[in-house]
């Protein structure tokens, strides 16, 4: 899987495992989806992301 796909992958899960979180434990956790979707604006501006530095790390190819 590329570093692209991975990333995707991972905000993906990030965001069904808030929804999860605030459906099931508390209200609060609908930030962690709020704080995903804005690394992803982020990372799409400066080009710096995160979870793409993590899965180079664990040998994910990159595209």
């Amino acid at each position: 899987m590329t570093v692209n796909n991975g990333v995707r992958v991972v905000a993906g899960c990030m965001v069904l495992l808030s929804l999860a979180l605030t459906h099931w434990v508390h209200p609060g956790f609908v930030w962690l989806s709020a704080f995903v979707g804005l690394n992803l604006i982020q990372s799409a501006f400066t080009g710096f992301c995160p979870a793409q530095t993590l899965l180079k790390h664990i040998g994910f190819t990159q595209d």
